[in-house]
């Protein structure tokens, strides 16, 4: 199962003949971090409105491969239940552990999924029912973790540029507001909100149209991060 966003985001997933019922369930806290010795958090899930919701709650192992977000199965953490049903106006507690008997090394990085599940029993035809994902990053990290350390290369293909980052640190890095700068003066954004997730010894990447930017000279970075602003020199390649 591969991720289809960098960050933490709630995605409205449509299904068809069913009637609309969106925005019904809340899910907090928007992101879990866990410190050795600690091996185990709390979410609370919420039900906003005045029909019961079913939620789905699973967890999958989050790494970056060959640039990218992938999101695979694991028994290392689990969601305790894995399902429930709210109550109108209800709210349930569910734990999420991590029953790996090894030691945290570095960082591990996981996503927490809850879904919102469609009631069937309430279709009517030609009727829509949007059903709410969110996705929660959920860290365990150990106590002697090294802090994010990044380098950063640009290389054009064609009418595209793909800016990389890779982390030599334990600690992930949230990224937002990138950007890159030439020597012309001249800008290259790669979104104003959230871009996405370095997480620890991993390489990640962001493509995009290059527009009228060009790599070459001095190329620099610019971004916002939950560390602090973000200014660096990128490698051509």
């Amino acid at each position: 199962m591969r991720s289809t966003g960098a960050a933490l985001f709630a995605t409205l997933v449509a299904f068809a003949s069913f009637p609309a019922s969106a925005g019904s369930l809340q899910v907090e806290p928007v992101l879990v971090d866990v410190a050795a010795p600690g091996a185990a958090s709390t979410v609370t899930l919420r039900n906003e409105g005045t029909a019961p919701i079913n939620a789905q709650i699973r967890v999958f192992r989050w790494s970056l491969v060959n640039g990218k977000e992938q999101l695979d199965p694991t028994n290392d953490v689990v969601a305790s239940p894995p399902s429930v049903t709210l109550t109108p106006k209800g709210q349930y507690i569910t734990r999420i552990v991590r029953v790996s008997k090894q030691p945290v090394v570095g960082e591990e990085s996981y996503r927490l999924l809850v879904d919102q599940l469609p009631d069937l029993s309430q279709q009517r035809n030609g009727a829509v029912n949007l059903m709410v994902r969110y996705s929660i990053p959920v860290f365990f990290g150990a106590t002697n973790k090294k802090n994010p350390s990044l380098a950063w290369s640009v290389a054009t293909n064609g009418n595209k540029i793909t800016l990389t980052a890779a982390n030599t640190g334990d600690r992930r890095l949230r990224i937002s507001a990138l950007s890159l700068h030439n020597d012309s003066g001249k800008s290259l954004s790669f979104g104003s909100g959230l871009t996405g997730y370095a997480l620890g010894q991993s390489t990640v990447s962001w493509t995009v149209p290059r527009s009228n930017f060009t790599a070459s000279g001095a190329v620099s970075v610019t971004a916002q991060s939950d560390g602090g602003p973000v200014r660096a020199v990128a490698s051509i390649r």
